[in-house]
């Protein structure tokens, strides 16, 4: 029994190489509140799965990334784990990784391993934290929120966000209500209006 632990806890190769800016994500609302509190941080989420060589392989690399860059987030998700939370956020192929950027929300998706690593290092160049994104942070994407909303086997809730109503429109339309507090215009007072040629007032353009 006891040879059967050392093997089981030998076997966890994603937990041998960490570093404090490295963790694993617990749930989807656990994935999806640290991609909101990150701020303007970069987020990394890697999905592996413990039976993935290309995974195990690549994560030494990975951890060395997470290493030179502390102010990087890395989020590791375990597909094993959490396979209808990657089914509704369509990751359907490993090792996967997603980039998310403050208001810019994610910034870049794709799938490498060890002889496609500059794919990885090019986006983590590209997206490095001296460059600034001003605004809350994006997170998922509302689809992807939505997604994981109706997944029944995910415990998980989303409350849309209210639809915003231009300010032009929102003005329009009160003006238009019954018993609106703004009366039409003379319509006079809607004619454009010319420069006059003799003394530089303004006129009516229908005189």
């Amino acid at each position: 029994m006891n040879g059967n632990l050392t093997i089981g806890k030998a076997m966890r190769w994603w937990e041998k190489v960490t570093h404090p800016n490295m963790r694993e994500v617990e749930s989807a609302q656990d994935l999806a509140y640290s991609l909101l509190n990150a701020g303007d941080k970069l987020v990394v989420v890697d999905f592996f799965s413990p039976g993935c060589g290309g995974c195990r392989a690549l994560h030494p690399k990975i951890a060395q990334f997470a290493e030179r860059n502390p102010d990087v987030l890395f989020l590791q998700v375990n597909y094993e784990k959490h396979k209808s939370m990657c089914y509704s956020l369509h990751v359907h192929v490993l090792p996967f990784f997603r980039f998310y950027r403050g208001a810019q929300g994610r910034v870049s998706s794709f799938s490498c391993t060890n002889a496609t690593i500059k794919k990885f290092k090019d986006a983590l160049a590209k997206h490095s934290p001296d460059r600034c994104s001003l605004g809350p942070a994006r997170g998922l994407e509302e689809a992807e929120l939505l997604a994981l909303a109706a997944n029944r086997d995910l415990e998980f809730t989303y409350n849309e966000k209210p639809t915003l109503v231009p300010i032009a429109e929102a003005i329009q339309m009160e003006a238009a209500s019954i018993g609106g507090p703004w009366m039409p215009l003379p319509a006079a007072a809607t004619q454009p209006l010319t420069l006059g040629s003799e003394n530089g007032s303004l006129i009516p353009s229908g005189r």
